[in-house]
């Protein structure tokens, strides 16, 4: 195994998605969606804790008061997590305004506190997944016609949005201004036949772009034009995604998936990599309306 690489957890998830640095819990915190199941990582002492849930989980994200915000299969809602474990409160999104068959996807806040998160097919056979940005003035559709959406990641200035169509091995870039308006949408990375698909992703504090690569086996750092800075092999096929923690920031976390790689030792492992630049902190989501759970 890469030198740069460790394993921080052996957990076998079906699909690990979603990982977040909770500065309140000094742990990192992602989700086995396929399984219905939420992980607490402590970097600082190596204790692990993990729940099922009612109804799987595709990320969370820090809000502003305490707390998270998560994405289950059919909507917002707000989430507690405490040492008694995850308790689900009021739902930011309509009961049905999803179509059947289609479940959220990956999600980013942006430096004014705005959530960006994306919804798909399930079953990945149809072109109908959509961005979209929740913030007072409720949830908006800001881009469609994606196969698989993923890993919103902003850029440290806030004045740029990158986000994934999977299935088509490309990362797109957005102009975002003040008001949370996306613009100027272009094709930022393109992968070549066979080099894997971008899942979720990450900013560091120069402004390069981390993608965990699914059946690429390796993460990726491209530089903020697009070219490729360098790529970090791993132990397992299906990275799913990544993030910084710890403290300072300075550990970069990734979480795999185990589906159709159970010949893998380490499949669905969550890893920690050695990488000498840091993150940037994670905005928590600003609901200025918010109910309270």
């Amino acid at each position: 195994m890469n030198k740069d690489v460790a394993v921080a957890w052996e957990i076998s998830a079906e699909l690990g998605e979603g990982p977040i640095w909770s500065d309140t819990l000094r742990a990192l915190v992602f989700v086995d969606i396929r399984q219905a199941r939420l992980h607490v990582y402590h970097p600082a002492d190596g204790e692990r804790r993990s729940w099922d849930l009612e109804e799987a989980c595709c990320w969370l994200l820090p809000r502003e008061g305490g707390g998270f915000v998560a994405g289950l299969r059919s909507g917002v809602v707000g989430l507690e997590l405490d040492e008694r474990g995850p308790r689900i409160g009021k739902r930011l999104t309509p009961i049905e305004w999803l179509s059947a068959g289609d479940r959220l996807n990956d999600a980013g806040s942006d430096t004014h506190g705005r959530l960006w998160f994306g919804s798909m097919d399930d079953a990945e056979n149809e072109v109908r997944g959509h961005l979209f940005r929740l913030d007072s003035r409720g949830v908006t559709l800001m881009d469609s016609e994606y196969h698989v959406t993923n890993g919103p990641a902003i850029s440290p200035h806030g004045d740029t949005l990158y986000h994934n169509d999977s299935a088509r091995q490309t990362v797109f870039a957005f102009d975002l201004d003040a008001d949370g308006e996306l613009s100027n949408r272009r094709e930022h990375i393109r992968l070549a036949p066979g080099a894997g698909y971008p899942d979720g992703m990450t900013c560091d504090r120069e402004g390069g772009l981390w993608i965990a690569l699914w059946d690429g086996g390796r993460i990726a750092r491209f530089h903020a034009d697009g070219s490729l800075d360098r790529e970090i092999a791993l132990p397992v096929s299906r990275p799913t995604s990544c993030i910084f923690g710890g403290d300072a920031l300075d550990r970069l976390f990734v979480t795999s998936a185990a589906t159709g790689c159970h010949d893998e030792p380490l499949a669905g492992a969550l890893f920690e990599v050695a990488v000498e630049i840091g993150g940037i902190a994670t905005t928590p989501v600003i609901l200025p309306n918010d109910p309270g759970l």
